[in-house]
């Protein structure tokens, strides 16, 4: 294990800093690997021949495998040491994303993404726990940070980047470079990233004691119909630019780049309230979610109240990711890294419910009722809030 470097020993303290920027660009490169498919969706709808509802559904697959799977298999990874596991998923990534690059259908495609997904939430789960490992308890908070600061940009800016790749080099060649990316992050981290002390294994059933808690129970189950009520419309965004909005294809990437650029305020409005009032945030942030959703559709023909409309959908959005990790974790009377890892299971159920309902929806209704269908959801959320208040320990 790294040791903390004295006053003196910057040599130390540089590689540790290096380190962790390593390991913050390689949360990048998996958390984007998750969420730029829905940016990539059009394209590769068409260029696969199937129907937008259909490719919506690789999204579903991904989520529901993160959701069934991330907990379980990560309490038993928990002892692996950190540097071989975490080359071990970069290079599981590479090839995946090298092997959705080359699919010659959606079944192909969809087995390379349902192999990475097992391993996502192992990376999530434990990266920031081995920043603070590599750079000692004074400098652990800070490292914490950058790793997640990494995990950030991707939900932030993932979508919108594999968008503009996609219209510059297709969504294949997308994909060819999430493989290259994610190689060149494993050798890096081979290179640079100390070897930890081994993890002791975790005693997954002691853990599991809060899942006898209500309350917390209910904080998790919120965060299931928040999501879903954020990707029940997300989803299909893209496409929603495109044929509803009569955004030109070549554009939708920038449009997803200023819907992630205006989360930035949301993000820190969310660390910013969460604290005060976590359940007050998720009603306040929900409430603000279904105005932007609701209002996208009726203000399309008018890029500027479009801009609007998006601008408050992307703040609420982008705020409910920390909202609801924090919300979960004050939730849990002990074993709060487990009640981290099952709100990720949480959100990547409500992001599949979501990218079901809207692919229902679409064929039944149409696209442009995506937007109230997924604003009746965050009123649900809204209730929800209120009923899980009632159920806090006294």
């Amino acid at each position: 294990m790294s040791s903390l470097a004295a006053p003196g020993d910057a040599a130390p303290a540089s590689r540790d800093s290096l380190s962790i920027a390593i390991l913050a660009v390689a949360a990048f490169v998996i958390v984007t690997t998750e969420y730029l498919i829905v940016g990539l969706l059009p394209a590769l709808a068409r260029d696969l021949k199937i129907s937008i509802s259909a490719a919506g559904q690789l999204v579903t697959l991904f989520a529901f495998t993160v959701m069934l799977f991330g907990p379980a298999l990560t309490a038993m990874l928990s002892h692996v040491e950190r540097k071989r596991l975490f080359i071990a998923i970069l290079l599981i990534f590479a090839v995946s994303n090298a092997l959705a690059a080359i699919a010659s259908d959606v079944w192909v495609l969809a087995i390379a993404r349902f192999v990475p997904a097992l391993v996502l939430p192992v990376f999530w789960g434990t990266a920031s726990e081995t920043a603070g490992q590599i750079v000692g308890p004074a400098r652990a908070g800070r490292a914490v940070s950058q790793v997640y600061l990494g995990i950030s940009a991707a939900l932030l800016f993932g979508i919108p980047l594999g968008t503009l790749a996609s219209d510059a080099v297709g969504w294949r060649g997308t994909f060819w470079v999430l493989a290259g990316l994610s190689l060149a992050m494993a050798l890096a981290l081979a290179v640079f990233m100390p070897t930890v002390a081994l993890p002791r294994r975790l005693r997954l059933a002691e853990q599991a004691r809060i899942l006898k808690d209500p309350y917390f129970v209910g904080n998790v189950a919120l965060s299931v119909v928040v999501f879903t009520a954020m990707f029940t419309a997300y989803t299909y965004l893209a496409d929603t630019l495109e044929r509803i909005a009569g955004v030109a294809p070549a554009h939708v990437g920038w449009w997803l780049m200023g819907f992630g650029a205006v989360g930035l305020i949301g993000n820190w409005l969310g660390g910013r309230f969460v604290d005060r009032g976590p359940l007050a945030a998720t009603a306040a942030f929900s409430l603000l979610l279904g105005v932007g959703m609701a209002a996208s559709v009726p203000l399309a023909g008018s890029f500027v109240l479009l801009g609007l409309a998006l601008s408050v959908w992307g703040i609420a959005y982008t705020a409910l990711f920390p909202i609801c990790q924090v919300r979960v974790m004050k939730s849990a009377s002990h074993a709060q890294a487990l009640a981290g890892t099952l709100n990720v299971s949480a959100a990547n159920a409500g992001t599949g419910f979501g990218a079901i309902i809207g692919g229902l929806v679409i064929p039944q209704w149409g696209l442009e009722s995506i937007g109230y269908v997924a604003t009746g959801i965050a009123a649900v959320a809204i209730l929800l809030t209120a009923w899980i208040s009632r159920l806090r320990p006294r």
